[in-house]
């Protein structure tokens, strides 16, 4: 495929369109046009007859650049004007149109290595948002929907474990703990069901997932044995393996990686409202249904399950395969949100052939950094997986009946679903991840610390004082844990430029990250309670933990921050230290670069 060049000496008379900005990326400039965004002028009609008559020279080895869009609703006109309103017709002129015209092959060798500094690539900052506020509506809220379900419908098992599950079954302690157990097993032997996402459009596979999950959930309600609910559990962890591990990475298709954490946020909190929402519930169910003709904890695996299968059917029809295929966009918006992306293919040379990536894989597994942000999941996994499942019975223990001890199991993770929020949105304001991740996981170590103190010397304290302070800690204690899960997916992302990268790094994550659950499902016995410390001081390590790899991985991404420039790369590669500064807004430094005018700052990683 060939590119046609327009010599300089037959440009056509008038106004030269200057180089328009790419909304929330670097702007590309020629020494004497701004770098502010024009739409293309329209001419008087003089480029008419230049585009058709004037020559055209052919080199064979360029290709065309597809950065055209179709005519803008709003009437902005963002295809050169000679191409409008002249040149060939039928099936030739289709092609014209798609087709980019440049002064000299060095302005067009430039404009393919950075594609976005192209003039007739030209979209506004309030489009780009309006695109991501689609998204934000009907993608991730949506997908915030579904994740709530799945970690409804996993961790209600606490709360029928109160609610006349445990006598039912006749279950001793070990056997509560196998179920727990069971369904990590699976849902790790299961991770790789993660590449699905490449292989199956979203919105089935993402369907058939959900669809699962739902009737698995709901047909424990049926269960008269604890073999029985063991088997469905593990089913539960294979349904559930397919969708969540995965979902952050469908995100990054999405959006930009300063945009992602607030996204990923969004997504996680679901969990603890998840929880909060399930305390409630179980609260009412076991109230309404204590005297009733149907045992309350199977009412609550059927009130909490079946619901999941109807949303399914709504997920075929609302989840998109990719930004391009999104129905509740218009045309031209589909093409902003493809275009936008760094990743897109359009600014993505090593997909311009859509070869896959294997050098980013590569890279990825051999990558130290990988096995750190693992560990860190891992860690916090531990906490993660075990108090949503015994919070309940450890305030039972302290003294509440089983339906205060339901309704007091909502508060911590609704304060938590808030600071997930918060956190989120400084962490993509400031564009750093490690100072908040820190900050939450030394909270959570402290909190967990103190509850555990407080237990081994209860002794010491008055029953109503000891009893307070167990309860307030936990707030922190959860609020911490997940806003920690939270930056610890978004910045093993962030660091990834490929999608192959960002694919590699979650597979390794959530590979390594998911033993956690192994170790928090067996750390409160009945026989620890009621004051469970060694499960409280084991969490408080674990996210102790968290925090020192935390500050040893941002360590590590200032050293290979500072080695980039004195290395002189080019090459985009991860964001970071001087996001401060305004690095990944507008970039600190430009170099010259032919036919373009400048080329864009290195980028650095994200700290």
């Amino acid at each position: 495929m060939s590119s046609h060049l327009k010599p300089p000496s037959h440009r056509a008379p008038g106004p030269t369109p200057s180089v328009s900005s790419y909304a929330g990326d670097t702007p590309s400039t020629s020494s004497s046009e701004p770098s502010t965004f024009q739409p293309t002028p329209e001419s008087n009609g003089s480029d008419q007859g230049s585009a058709a008559s004037s020559p055209k020279r052919t080199s064979a080895g360029l290709h065309k650049l597809r950065t055209n869009f179709d005519q803008d609703p709003e009437g902005l006109s963002l295809r050169p004007e000679s191409q409008k309103r002249g040149g060939p017709s039928g099936e030739e002129e289709e092609e014209e149109e798609e087709e980019e015209e440049y002064d000299s092959e060095k302005e067009f060798r430039a404009a393919r290595r950075h594609p976005l500094s192209s003039s007739r690539t030209a979209y506004t900052a309030d489009e780009e948002k309006r695109v991501v506020k689609r998204f934000d509506r009907r993608l991730v809220i949506f997908l915030a929907l579904l994740y709530l379900l799945s970690f409804l419908d996993r961790s209600n098992i606490g709360n029928a474990r109160i609610a006349g599950l445990e006598d039912d079954l006749q279950l001793s302690s070990s056997q509560y703990e196998w179920l727990l157990t069971a369904f990590y097993i699976t849902y790790i032997l299961f991770e790789w069901m993660t590449l699905m996402y490449r292989l199956v459009p979203a919105h089935i596979y993402i369907s058939l997932c959900v669809c699962a999950w739902g009737l698995i959930a709901s047909f424990q309600s049926l269960v008269s044995s604890f073999w029985a609910l063991l088997i469905l559990r593990a089913l539960l962890g294979i349904s559930e393996a397919a969708f969540g591990p995965g979902v952050p990475f469908y995100l990054s298709l999405f959006y930009k990686r300063e945009e992602l954490a607030l996204r990923t946020g969004l997504f996680i909190s679901a969990a603890p409202l998840a929880a909060s929402f399930a305390s409630s519930l179980a609260w009412l169910i076991v109230k309404l249904s204590t005297n009733g003709p149907i045992a309350p904890w199977r009412i609550l695996f059927l009130v909490e399950g079946f619901p999941t299968v109807v949303v399914a059917v709504s997920a075929w029809f609302l989840i998109p395969d990719a930004p391009g295929s999104a129905r509740f966009l218009s045309p031209r918006e589909r093409k902003i949100a493809t275009l936008r992306l760094p990743n897109s293919k359009i600014n993505r040379p090593m997909a311009l052939n859509g070869a896959f990536n294997w050098r980013a894989v590569g890279e990825t597994l051999v990558d130290p950094k990988s096995y750190i942000t693992a560990l860190m999941f891992f860690s916090c996994n531990v906490a993660f997986s075990s108090m949503p499942v015994f919070l309940p019975t450890i305030i039972k223990d302290m003294g509440y009946s089983s339906l205060a001890s339901q309704a007091l199991s909502a508060p911590p993770y609704l304060v938590a679903f808030f600071a997930v929020l918060i956190t989120a949105s400084l962490s993509d304001r400031d564009r750093v991840r490690s100072p908040y991740l820190i900050i939450h996981a030394l909270l959570s170590a402290v909190a967990y610390l103190t509850i555990g103190v407080t237990g081994h010397f209860h002794s010491y304290i008055p029953p109503t004082t000891h009893i307070l302070i167990r309860y307030v800690f936990i707030y922190p204690a959860v609020s911490g844990f997940f806003s920690a899960i939270t930056l610890i997916i978004t910045w093993t992302m962030d660091n990834r430029p490929s999608h192959e990268g960002k694919g590699t790094g979650i597979a390794i994550l959530n590979t390594i990250g998911q033993f956690g659950p192994l170790v928090g499902t067996r750390l409160y016995p009945t026989s620890d309670g009621p004051w469970y410390v060694r499960g409280m001081l084991a969490c408080s390590c674990f996210m102790l933990f968290v925090a020192v790899l935390a500050s040893v991985l941002r360590v590590l991404l200032q050293r290979e921050n500072r080695r980039i420039p004195e290395a002189g790369i080019e090459i985009e590669l991860e964001i970071g230290e001087g996001e401060r500064d305004g690095l990944m807004g507008h970039h600190r430094s430009a170099r010259e670069m032919p036919g373009v005018g400048t080329q864009p700052s290195v980028t650095y990683h994200i700290l």
